[in-house]
């Protein structure tokens, strides 16, 4: 039976990282007082995947209001989202409404965005990209130069442009904080050991230091890592991609200022330079690295074990700046001023995976970002919230429920329908000690 819940009850976070910190905003919010959140790494955690200058925000209304249960879950989820970013004070300032462009270079990537990604009977505002001169024309002169060799695109004027994950991370912390929430952050003392049971069910966790953080309640949401404090029964894959920063000058920052968001849904995709360190990011899209390995915690078996690394494979490199071949080639040869891999959590189908865990009634999962966690950062936690107080709405809970049926021939290696890079899963255990880059400056003096 699921434990009583009110507002004096003992609820526990374990990770401090997008969906921890909104999950403890809207907690307090609700007026819940005794909060506690666990993390092995102070807010902003140099491993989250939040923890980033910028990230994609972009909601799409359905073509089909009848649509697969999974898209119509991910549109009430990026709806809701996207009044937060607009509305919330706690996020609003960190939200650019830049718009966003969508494009391919293939006749196969282009049919495919026409029939998923977007639907131009539906928005006044999506203007068709059919020329290089096109895309050229949706930034000021002189910043998309190049040839850009069979794309095409659409530009997404309204609902779409970018975030600034890292910052809007920290205010949803100060902010709880504010309301009385307890973070328990840096190891020893935040760095969760294990979860701790008694009678078969969960009743918090212990730390590096010994102790044990007793609960009422316990919400696991702590990104790729989750499924090494509990058996997920192969429901996630912990996934990583690539990004890069190339230093600009002062004044290119703020000729770069305000532009949208330039997305290829095979090559990847740059958002402007980040105003405090006058750097411009960049991704390689693919669909994903994989670090497998033999688990012990699951007697051997192979299985995609997250591990922190400021650099990126060259190849990624590679493909980055072959993006910029295409785009921006006055800025191919620029040297990287920082790189990073970033982890997120994979479920089979790509909907996110928020539920009670069917043996352990007082442990509330809230994990499987897939991909696109980040931008749901206003709201998702207080989905999770209404997990917790079991009023979360149908349509939703349908989707996100526990649902390991779907994972027990799981292909640990599908692309679930991600493009770019060799089209394929990559494994980092295939990136020799040479073929990683070598950026001088070191991760820890720039976060």
């Amino acid at each position: 039976m699921t434990p009583p819940l009110n507002p004096s009850s003992s609820i526990l976070i374990i990770g401090a990282g997008t969906w921890g910190c909104s999950t403890a905003l809207h907690l307090a919010r609700r007026g819940y007082k005794n909060v506690t959140v666990l993390d092995p790494h102070p807010v902003p955690s140099p491993i989250a995947a939040g923890n980033d200058i910028n990230k994609i925000m972009e909601h799409r209304e359905l073509k089909d209001p009848n649509s697969d249960p999974i898209s119509v879950a991910f549109e009430t989820c990026t709806r809701a989202a996207l009044n937060g970013w607009k509305t919330d004070p706690v996020f609003q300032p960190y939200f650019h409404e830049t718009g966003a462009i969508v494009s391919g270079h293939t006749p196969e990537l282009i049919k495919h965005i026409q029939e998923d990604e977007i639907d131009p009977t539906k928005s006044e505002h999506l203007v068709k990209l059919k020329t290089a001169e096109d895309f050229c024309k949706t930034m000021p002169p002189g910043i998309l130069t190049g040839d850009f060799p069979g794309w095409k695109g659409w530009f997404n004027k309204t609902g779409a442009g970018w975030i600034h994950a890292r910052k809007a991370m920290v205010s949803a912390y100060t902010e709880a904080k504010r309301l009385g929430v307890t973070f328990v952050t840096g190891s020893p003392q935040g760095n969760i050991i294990s979860l701790v049971y008694e009678n078969g069910d969960v009743i918090g966790a212990r730390t590096e230091d010994g102790i044990i953080h007793h609960a009422q309640h316990t919400i696991l949401a702590a990104g790729a890592g989750s499924d090494r404090l509990i058996d997920f029964k192969n429901q996630l894959r912990p996934t990583a991609w690539t990004l890069c920063h190339i230093r600009m000058t002062p004044e290119e920052a703020q000729q770069y200022r305000n532009l949208p968001v330039l997305f290829n849904i095979a090559k990847g995709f740059f958002m402007e330079p980040d105003e405090d360190k006058h750097e411009l990011k960049i991704c390689d899209e693919h669909p994903g690295y994989c670090n497998f390995v033999p688990d012990p915690q699951h007697s051997g078996e192979i299985r995609s074990i997250p591990f922190a690394k400021h650099q990126i494979p060259l190849e990624a490199e590679a493909r980055a700046r072959d993006f910029l071949s295409d785009t921006m080639p006055h800025l191919v040869g620029r040297p990287l001023a920082f790189a990073r891999i970033c982890w997120d959590a994979d479920t089979v189908d790509r909907a996110f995976l928020i539920d009670r865990h069917p043996e352990h009634s007082s442990l509330l999962l809230a994990v499987g970002g897939s991909g696109n966690g980040a931008m749901q950062m206003p709201t998702i936690g207080g989905f999770i919230a209404d997990a917790l107080e079991g009023s979360l709405q149908e349509e939703l809970k349908r989707v996100v429920r526990w649902r390991p049926v779907i994972a027990v021939h799981r292909d640990w290696r599908s692309t679930q329908n991600r493009y770019g890079g060799p089209f394929k899963v990559m494994d980092f255990q295939e990136v020799g000690e040479n073929g990683w880059t070598k950026i001088v400056e070191s991760a820890k003096s720039r976060l």
